[in-house]
């Protein structure tokens, strides 16, 4: 069973020690949130190889 995108901040925020502040709270949901997007672009093919990030980079 797949969890909610609810029950998945429940978890997160339940997983925080009490003195958690709500910066602590915002940027967990954050970083879970960015992962999230990161694992669902990989799945997508949404990827660069190291040489077209290099020069990229280089561009800069």
């Amino acid at each position: 069973m797949q969890s909610t995108v609810k029950q998945e901040a429940i978890n997160a925020i339940s997983s925080l020690p009490d003195t958690a502040t709500t910066e602590d709270i915002m940027y967990r949901l954050y970083v879970i949130d960015k992962v999230k997007r990161g694992l669902k672009d990989i799945d997508d093919g949404n990827t660069v190889t190291l040489e077209e990030l290099e020069k990229e980079i280089e561009t800069w």
